[in-house]
């Protein structure tokens, strides 16, 4: 893999292997979310001096004041009688669904109509928009209307009648939109909101609306009423000729038929009863002697009848035939009391049916006169199921826009913005800020958290350094100095390389200051600028034009004929010099190998600033002879990949980075980032210094 393909890396996919376990799950840290919050706190601010500023633009120039008004209507849920009569529509319940049908009998398109036609506001702009004239994108929007309906569409569709409609339609649906019905919780009491542009208009909208809606109600009655007058009438009519001819028949039937009664009836039937009786004494008589008849007949055929026998049998003979003579009179006479009580029957039955079909004609008659006469009563006494509780106040001052609500919304909307934009910003911001992240992602120790030098040249800040020796910056080198040599106790680094991922972390600085201030333990130092590419030292130091690392590997100078005493410093430098030969071959070259460990028999400590890791393969190269290799990077600055990427240059030739070195902190925005962010050792207490640094 090639140096540009691990910066194009993610940090993920660059760190997969070096991160542990608890890397695993990502947690939100409340601490570090309300410090990048503060942190943003400018940017925030003017988002909502933004929209605050717009908000009441808005409220104050834009918006139009519009003005609201209420009626409140009652729904009578007792039915007050004038006289105890039924009546023909009855009042109105207070259930869920009466309210509710009632809220949409206020709101019915019917209703509203006859209110834009009672106050005309089919001449109201505000109501009426084909009366407000048409603005760029309406007449753009009507031009493409008219071409492709004069393509495609038919000229009824502009009729003059349909045109007026679709207004009153769009008038209706404007005052739709203006109006709000309102139920008071546990009541029967509507409220009728009305909002428009003027005052009086929006009450006398509402009154309007109340009003109206209670005459719907009695014209709805009075409708109801008439329609059931109408109807009784025509029907009391009818029930009156069918009573007539009921009667009628009544009449004709007792003048064609002899006078029938229950009673009579009654006494015939007495009298078949009392006439099947004699039938049945007059036939036990008479079988009686007809028995004695026959004995004594018998006695007379033996001869041994005597006279007065022969007397008594012809007597006898002479009573059986009279007792059969009246068996047949009464048996004639019972035929005839049957005949006429079974005719008696027939024509008292018919009898009592045309007087019953009567009376029921006569009660259906009665009841629906007794109707028709109480729905004319009605007619003068019916009252609406609703009543007006308060009219319409003409408001004082407008209801509408709540500027300081539009303003507070609009503070809201931009803190929720600048919130959001920090938020994003620092999501997406991909660098390292503190030492812990930076040996968590890497893998590698940090030895060194330097803060900003607060100067502007290159050359003030050894100055610096060298005149504060006791500032927050010489304590974070001093720390790095110490951390460097107590790495290895057995065997203390004397070379110590100093390289970057990229230019401007700030890696040259380092070198210097760290060579200075291991010169100052009375250490013999010398300080090789290993970056002749760029050859930036004398950027540092006042010292003039000498022969340098090149004229040492190829023209055979001693390393004590070119090194450079700097005035002011107990430090000798070689510098870089131009050389025909490539700096990669010159590095890896055997003679820089045995000026290396000439060096190492000479002083005590070596220190070697190098070129970028991720720009020329020069650091790779003195790394191999280096005791300890430092890895610089800027604070905040450098991104993830590219120190992951410099780091896995280093890996891909055997040898490791043996520490990092976070370098110039600013102090200042450090402490912004609370506990996560705002430790790094003990130089999280020194002060901030001043707002323009040196960045190398």
């Amino acid at each position: 893999m090639n140096t540009v393909d691990m910066i194009s890396q993610k940090p993920s996919q660059v760190t997969q292997a070096r991160q542990g376990p608890e890397d695993a799950g990502d947690t939100i840290d409340l601490s570090s979310l309300l410090g990048a919050l503060w942190r943003g706190k400018f940017i925030i601010a003017a988002f909502m001096i933004a929209t605050t500023l717009l908000a009441g633009f808005y409220a104050y120039a834009v918006a139009v004041p519009k003005f609201t008004s209420t009626a409140v209507v009652v729904l009578n849920s007792r039915e007050e009688q004038v006289v105890d009569i039924e009546s023909v529509v009855g009042g109105l319940g207070g259930g869920s669904e009466i309210i509710a049908t009632e809220v949409e009998v206020l709101r019915s398109r019917s209703l509203l109509g006859k209110v834009v036609d009672r106050l005309d506001l089919m001449s109201d702009p505000e109501f009426n928009r084909s009366l407000v004239p048409p603005s760029t994108m309406d007449s753009l929007k009507q031009l493409i209307r008219s071409f492709f309906g004069a393509s495609g569409g038919s000229g009824a569709s502009s009729t003059p009648e349909l045109q007026a409609r679709r207004q009153r339609e769009g008038t209706i649906s404007q005052l739709l939109g203006s109006l709000n019905i309102r139920v008071v919780p546990q009541s029967l009491v509507f409220q009728i909101i009305v909002e428009t542009t003027d005052p009086r208009k929006s009450a006398l909208i509402a009154d309007t609306i109340a009003e109206l809606y209670i005459r719907d109600q009695l014209d709805a009655k009075f409708s109801a009423t008439e329609q059931a007058t109408s109807w009784l009438s025509s029907r009391v009519a009818d029930l009156q000729i069918q009573l007539e001819e009921a009667e009628e028949k009544v009449k004709l039937f007792r003048a064609n038929t002899d006078l029938v009664s229950t009673e009579a009836l009654q006494g015939l039937e007495v009298q078949l009863k009392e006439i099947r009786d004699r039938i049945a004494n007059v036939v036990a008589a008479r079988d009686t002697a007809e028995t004695r008849l026959a004995e004594m007949q018998a006695a007379a055929d033996d001869g041994t009848e005597s006279p007065d026998a022969e007397q008594a049998r012809l007597r006898l003979q002479l009573d059986v035939t009279r007792m059969n003579d009246q068996v047949a009179s009464l048996e004639s006479l019972r035929t005839q009391l049957e005949n006429q009580i079974d005719q008696q029957s027939s024509d008292l039955i018919e009898l009592q049916q045309l007087t019953r079909e009567s009376e029921a004609n006569r009660l259906l008659y009665e009841y629906f006169l007794s109707r028709l006469k109480e729905t004319s009563v009605q007619q003068g006494i019916q009252q609406a199921d609703s009543r007006v509780l308060s009219e319409a106040v003409i408001p004082g001052g407008p209801s509408a826009p709540n500027k300081p609500l539009i303003m507070a919304a609009g503070m809201f909307v931009g803190l929720l913005l600048g919130m959001g934009l920090v938020l994003w910003r620092e999501a997406a911001r991909d660098t390292f800020r503190s030492a812990g992240d930076l040996e968590r992602i890497s893998g590698r120790p940090a030895m060194g958290q330097i803060p900003l030098i607060p100067t502007r040249k290159r050359k003030d800040a050894i100055t610096y350094l060298r005149q504060k020796p006791t500032s927050a910056v010489a304590e974070a080198i001093r720390n790095l100095r110490t951390s460097v040599l107590l790495s290895n106790i057995d065997n203390p680094p004397k070379l110590i390389m100093v390289t970057s991922s990229l230019p401007g972390e700030g890696k040259t600085t380092v070198s210097i200051a760290l060579a200075q201030n291991t010169a100052s333990m009375g250490r013999k130092t010398l300080l090789i600028e290993g970056d002749v590419r760029r050859r930036i030292f004398g950027e540092y130091f006042d010292v003039p034009e000498k022969k340098g690392l090149g004229s040492v590997l190829f023209e055979s100078r001693s390393l004590a004929e070119s090194v450079v005493q700097v005035p002011d410093h107990d430090f000798d430098v070689l510098l870089g010099d131009k050389g025909q030969a490539n700096p990669a071959d010159l590095l890896s070259s055997n003679k820089f190998a045995a000026l290396l460990q000439e060096a190492r028999e000479t002083y005590d400590q070596i220190v070697i600033d190098t070129p970028p890791v991720l720009v020329v393969p020069d650091a790779r190269i003195v790394a191999q002879l280096a005791d300890v290799v430092l890895f610089v990077v800027r604070w905040d600055k450098t991104l993830k990949a590219q120190v992951m990427a410099g780091l896995h240059e280093f890996d891909g030739v055997n040898r490791g980075v043996d520490g990092l070195v976070l370098n110039q902190i600013n102090q200042r925005k450090m402490r912004s980032y609370g506990r996560t962010y705002g430790s790094y050792g003990a130089y999280g207490g020194y002060g901030a210094y001043g707002s323009k640094y040196y960045n190398n």
